[in-house]
């Protein structure tokens, strides 16, 4: 992969991390797997407003989905992005 490319991948997951609402679903997905109503109840939000959020999370291959039934559980699909995220509070925090 080249540099450009990377630093285009870099980029599009900032873009992705920006968004206050998808920072504070990733810290709902920390503590473990949970469906779309369950994250739209942890942060008092509509469920189609988290679906939208969680689908743009998936994309960009931060969340990962698994089906039960009818059921859809959504996880982190790589913790990598929490250690970014838990730096980037540590350094907010050192402010």
């Amino acid at each position: 992969m080249e540099l450009t490319e990377e630093i285009q991948q870099v980029s599009q997951l900032y873009k992705v991390l920006s968004d206050p609402t998808r920072l504070r679903i990733l810290l709902v997905l920390k503590k473990g797997e949970l469906n779309v109503t369950a994250i739209a109840a942890e942060l008092d939000m509509e469920q189609s407003a988290v679906s939208h959020q969680l689908k743009l999370l998936r994309q960009s291959r931060v969340v990962k989905s698994r089906r039960d039934g009818k059921t859809i559980y959504y996880s982190l699909d790589d913790h990598h992005v929490i250690d970014i995220l838990t730096q980037t509070f540590e350094h907010i925090s050192h402010h």
